[in-house]
């Protein structure tokens, strides 16, 4: 789903899930009234954030400890998860820190 009529906020926010559901972290924008619908649906929200710090804090414990691994609430933790949580911070700082700029 995609939409590029202006007036159809509701379409446009829509499509924006549906590409952020499939794993894509970004939408090409063709008109300013698009920006803030697309960074409120593609930016990380706090339960992602807070899982985010989670993920990293167990990976961490667990290296310490002399594991590769661990679990997370029922869910195997490893390298590349601890990577893309790392990664995610990292975009909510760009942001906040975009955000502050002006």
């Amino acid at each position: 789903m995609t939409t590029t009529c202006l007036e159809d906020a509701e379409g446009f926010a829509a499509g924006c899930r549906q590409a952020r559901d499939l794993g894509f972290d970004g939408k090409t924008l063709i008109h300013p009234k698009q920006l803030a619908v697309a960074n409120e649906v593609f930016s990380p929200s706090p339960a992602d954030l807070a899982r985010a710090r989670r993920v990293v804090a167990a990976h961490a414990e667990a290296q310490a400890s002399g594991r590769g691994v661990t679990v997370l609430d029922g869910r195997l933790v490893e390298n590349l998860h601890a990577a893309e949580a790392r990664r995610l911070l990292a975009l909510a700082e760009a942001i906040a820190s975009r955000a502050a700029d002006g």
